[in-house]
C-alpha cells in the first residue's frame, strides 16, 4: 500500500449545505493487508443489506476521525488510536443527505473482529489486490452522472462503498489521485 500518497493526499472537503456530516473507516489491517467490507443488517432503519465500510455520523464535538473510530469500535468491535490513521480522502456527497468523510486507518498484525449484530450481518475480507479489479460505469435515465459498480467479494458493491474504495485503490494501489465525488449512486441507495 502506497502510505505516502494517502499520507499527502490532496482531498478536497465539500461543504454540508444542509446535509449531515458522516465518516466511514477504511481498514488496512494485517500483515498481508486486507480491508473489511461489511453488509448492514437487514434490520436497519437506512440501507439494509447494503455494503458499507464502518461509519455512520459525526457525533456533535467530534471530528470525522473521532467518528470514523467510535464506529468502527461500534460495529466491528475494534479500538484503534488516532495515530493509526494514516490519511483522509475526498469527502463523498450522498443522495441520502450525508457527506461523508472517508478516514484510511492500518492496523498492522492479527486484528480480531467483534461484528455488532445488530448493525453487521456479514464482514467481507477484501485483498488489497482484489481492489485493482475494474470498476463497472452504468448510465441510469434518472442521472446524467456514471453509477459506479465494484466487482468484490461475489457482488456487485455499489457507492458511495464503491466511489470511496474506488479512490482508495486509485491512490494506495497506483499512486494516483482520483476524484469521485461526480460518481452516481443507484437509485435504490437514494433515500
Amino acid at each position: 500500500m502506497r502510505t505516502d500518497v494517502i499520507e499527502a493526499f490532496p482531498r478536497v472537503a465539500v461543504p454540508l449545505d444542509g446535509r449531515r456530516a458522516a465518516a466511514v473507516a477504511i481498514v488496512v489491517a494485517g500483515d498481508e493487508p486486507v480491508i473489511w467490507v461489511t453488509r448492514r443488517a437487514s434490520r436497519m432503519r437506512a440501507h439494509p443489506g447494503q455494503f458499507a465500510l464502518p461509519g455512520g455520523r459525526v457525533d456533535p464535538g467530534e471530528d470525522a476521525i473521532g467518528a470514523a473510530l467510535r464506529e468502527l469500535e461500534e460495529e466491528l468491535g475494534v479500538a484503534a488510536e488516532r495515530a493509526d490513521c494514516v490519511g483522509v480522502l475526498d469527502d463523498y456527497p450522498t443522495r441520502s443527505g450525508y457527506v461523508i468523510t472517508p478516514v484510511v486507518v492500518r492496523l498492522p498484525g492479527a486484528v480480531r473482529l467483534r461484528p455488532n449484530p445488530d448493525e453487521v450481518a456479514r464482514v467481507h475480507v477484501v485483498g488489497l489486490r482484489e481492489l485493482a479489479v475494474e470498476p463497472r460505469f452504468l448510465t441510469i435515465p434518472e442521472s446524467d452522472r456514471p453509477v459506479i459498480q465494484l466487482p468484490l467479494a461475489g457482488h456487485l458493491v455499489h457507492a458511495p462503498t464503491a466511489a470511496v474504495l474506488y479512490q482508495f485503490r486509485e491512490a494506495a494501489l497506483y499512486g494516483r489521485t482520483t476524484r469521485v465525488a461526480h460518481l452516481e449512486q443507484p437509485v435504490f441507495a437514494w433515500r
